[in-house]
Order: C-alpha cells, then sequence, then structure tokens
C-alpha cells in the first residue's frame, strides 16, 4: 500500500521546532530560498506561515502565489515536499493571535527576541504533499496514550451533580490520565471582560480569585479570539505575574496592584495551553495547563483537551438552566454568635470586601457576600435560595448568563481559604447557608 500523507499525519513537522525552508520564484521564474520561522497547521487543507519581514520572498508570494515548503518530523527525521498556493495574510483575529503566541515562545528559545515581529500569518492552501525518500527513526507512541486517556476523563465528566463537582472532575482527570499537573479553571465575566480563577491544580497557592483580563497572556487571549492557544516554549511576555501588573498599570490601575490576589502559575512555563469553554458560541470559562517542559502539548494534546472542553461546555450550561428552587418561605434563624467581632469593610465602586483590613474578593462575589451579611444583620436570616439572589437589585449580577453558581463557588472556596469563622455552604437545591462563628461589624468604605 502506498502512503499517503496528509496534513493531520504531518502536524509535527508544523510546531516550528524545526524551521521550515520556502522555496518561492518571481515573475521571470527566478527561484529563492529562505528559512519561515514558524508553520502552523490551520486545518485539513490549509497553513499558515509567518510574515515578519519585506524581502523578496514576499516580492515573489505577492507576483507569483505558488510555493514549495520543505519541512521535516523532529522526531523521525522524515521529510515533506508541499506545494502551496498563497490565498491571503491576516493581521488579526484568531489565527494572527495563535501565531504571534507560538512566535514569542520560538523567538524566546532562539534567543531572538525583540527580533522575530509578527507583522501577519500568510495563510495558504496545500495542493499536495509528497513523503521525501531518506532515512528515518521509529515514531515515539504518545506517552499517555491519548485516546484511553480521552474516554476515561469524558466518562468521569458524565456523573456531574454540581458546579464544584464538574470542574473538580475536570483537573482531577487531567491529573490522573494525562499526567497534566499544573492546571486552572477560569470562568469568563463577559460583562467585565475578564476572567476569574476558580480552580487550580499543582501550585503552592490556588490563586482562587485572581483575575485575567479578556487579551491579557495566553488565557486572555484564547478568550478575546475563543480559539485554543498554545506555546512551545517559555515566552517572557505571555508569563502572567508581568503581563497582568503591565496591564494594570497600563490602564491607569496600578493602585490595585497591591489588594488583588496573586495569580498561581509556574514562574517560567515550559508549555502553555489555553482552551475556551463554549457553549453555543457563548464562552463559560478557560481550561489552562502548563509545564515546566518544553514542548509538552502538542496538536494531539490541544485535540483532546478541546474535545473535554466541549463536553464540559455544554454540561455548564444545563447546570445553568436547571429550573430554581422555590422562594425559601421559612429562612432559618441563627443564634447571634459569640466571641470577638470580625470587622467587614465593603466598598461600593467595585463591591470590593475586607476582613479586619484584608482584602477577600470583589465584584460579583463580594456584594452577595455583603447582601447576605446586611440580610443577616436586619433579619438574623442565613439561609437563602439562588432564586432570590438572582431577583435581588443590590447584586450586580449581568443580565445574560449571570453564572451566579461560579460566583458562590468562588466566594464559598474564598471564604475557607481566608477564615474560620465564616462559610457559605449548600443547604439543598438551589438554596446557601450562612455560617458565622463570630458577630461581624459591617462597615462602608469610603
Amino acid at each position: 500500500m502506498i502512503y499517503t500523507p496528509t496534513l493531520e499525519s504531518i502536524r509535527l513537522c508544523l510546531e516550528g521546532i524545526i524551521p521550515s525552508a520556502l522555496a518561492t520564484s518571481d515573475h521571470q521564474g527566478m527561484p529563492n530560498v529562505t528559512y519561515v520561522s514558524q508553520a502552523m497547521y490551520v486545518d485539513c487543507q490549509h497553513i499558515a506561515l509567518t510574515f515578519q519581514f519585506f524581502n523578496k520572498t514576499r516580492e515573489n508570494i505577492l507576483a507569483n502565489p505558488i510555493a514549495t515548503l520543505l519541512t521535516m518530523d523532529p522526531v523521525t527525521a522524515a521529510r515533506y515536499r508541499l506545494v502551496l498556493q498563497y490565498l491571503r495574510t491576516e493581521t488579526s483575529g484568531p489565527q494572527f493571535e495563535k501565531m504571534r503566541a507560538k512566535l514569542a515562545g520560538i523567538a524566546s528559545y532562539e534567543g531572538m527576541v525583540g527580533v522575530f515581529k509578527l507583522r501577519g500569518a500568510d495563510i495558504y492552501r496545500v495542493l499536495s504533499i509528497e513523503h521525501l525518500p531518506g532515512r528515518e527513526l521509529m515514531a515515539m507512541p504518545n506517552n499517555p496514550a491519548l485516546l484511553p486517556a480521552l474516554r476515561r476523563t469524558v466518562d468521569s465528566l458524565g456523573r456531574y451533580h454540581s458546579l464544584e463537582n464538574l470542574v473538580d472532575t475536570m483537573l482531577d482527570s487531567l491529573d490522573r490520565h494525562f499526567n497534566i499537573r499544573n492546571s486552572m479553571l477560569l470562568m469568563a465575566d463577559p460583562t467585565a471582560q475578564k476572567l476569574y480563577t476558580l480552580a487550580s491544580r499543582g501550585y503552592d497557592r490556588s490563586g482562587i480569585g485572581s483575575e485575567i483580563p479578556f487579551g491579557v497572556g495566553v488565557i486572555g487571549v484564547a478568550a478575546k479570539e475563543r480559539v485554543p492557544i498554545r506555546i512551545m516554549y517559555f515566552a517572557a511576555e505571555y508569563a502572567y505575574t508581568k503581563a497582568v501588573r503591565e496591564q494594570l498599570i497600563d490602564d491607569g490601575r496600578a493602585d490595585k496592584l497591591e489588594d488583588r490576589i496573586p495569580l498561581p502559575g509556574l514562574s517560567e512555563p515550559g508549555s502553555q495551553l489555553a482552551v475556551p469553554i463554549l457553549a453555543n458560541g457563548h464562552l463559560q470559562a478557560v481550561l489552562y495547563v502548563e509545564s515546566d517542559q518544553a514542548c509538552r502539548f502538542n496538536y494531539d494534546d490541544e485535540d483532546a483537551l478541546v474535545a473535554i472542553c466541549a463536553q464540559v461546555g455544554e454540561a455548564m450550561q444545563s447546570l445553568q438552566s436547571q429550573p430554581p428552587a422555590e422562594v425559601c418561605h421559612s429562612p432559618g434563624l441563627c443564634p447571634t454568635p459569640q466571641g470577638t467581632a470580625i470587622r467587614v469593610k465593603y466598598f461600593l465602586t467595585d463591591h470590593s470586601v475586607f476582613l479586619d483590613e484584608e482584602y477577600l474578593i470583589k465584584g460579583v462575589a463580594g456584594a452577595i457576600l455583603w447582601r447576605l451579611l446586611n440580610q443577616f444583620k436586619h433579619e438574623g436570616r442565613i439561609e437563602f435560595t439562588t432564586r432570590e439572589l438572582r431577583l435581588d437589585n443590590a447584586i450586580p449580577l449581568p443580565d445574560v448568563s449571570d453564572n451566579l453558581d461560579a460566583r458562590l463557588l468562588l466566594l464559598s472556596r474564598r471564604l475557607k481559604e481566608r477564615s474560620d469563622y465564616l462559610f457559605i455552604e449548600k443547604a439543598g437545591r438551589g438554596r446557601i447557608k450562612l455560617v458565622m462563628h463570630r458577630p461581624v461589624e459591617l462597615q462602608v468604605g469610603a
């Protein structure tokens, strides 16, 4: 049987590990050969090449759109010749951002930071692929095998009963079945154009409540463009501590640096992959995984995580569509807690909450906690329904896709981390309970 390679079968050649050679010719047929920093798989019929310089290659491809690409598998040394037809150049959007992120990692690895600047992603149609003769090594199997790992993960995700259970099962499965030790799940807040960390694995601190603006770093770009973003090598400009700090300074919000929750994450990740979690085209969250090891995540890993995120997105939407509990006609009452009062300070401008001058949370989650504490102070109530919280005008939930369950889970986990006297617990379907072991003194900040 004659082996006919496809783009899917040679995607490892398009990782940028070994530069590809591009041959073009001008209108008179004079050839020119140059190396391209990156060739990237787009779909089964198209690839993208970096456009970085106005040079002879650029001049040729605009005059004669037919080109030839010579590429090599970095594991087996198999060589392939691709005949291409130039179609267009994209200077923004998903493909451009994916290529720019990957190029940043390649530039850092090659010591070319500041030299490799992407002007555009040149999109080519692949007309033919030829497997060239030569000595080759045996291909190494994936470790772990991705299809069995994917199946076990999908089976586990089919047995969820809450958002908390779904998120924890997802991250635990990545650790158990894919050997992905460092991961985090960030929920989307489209109104505020940011994401907030809901769960993480493999870090000294959980970072629950930490935020990433849309468009910042690998996670923010994946959220903004709604496509997976993957980097094979360490890229300083996509390291989160640096990226978020610079974003806040650029936005004139440097005063917020001291009270923000530190982001989890490796200081110098060798590989990064962020996958958006969508439901009917709407962004729900972003899954982020990273590793100290360079080239840890390839196209197949990306495909597997995209499939997992598709199932998680549908599950999140299903949880949001469940009917709420009826109004709580007999709210639980609680005797006055004993002990030293804890000062709870609330700032209306951003709904931030401080416990004894220590920052806890802000945004919708902060507004929810403040509302619950006020209800307890004035009415003695400790039990509430999610339905009444959604209808409460004092809580600034967005009109569409409020993700109330995610906000409550964020608040619950943040409280468990920061206090041993104030908690939020589930009290049945669509019900929550405020647990207090010390009295509170409520203050409104200026």
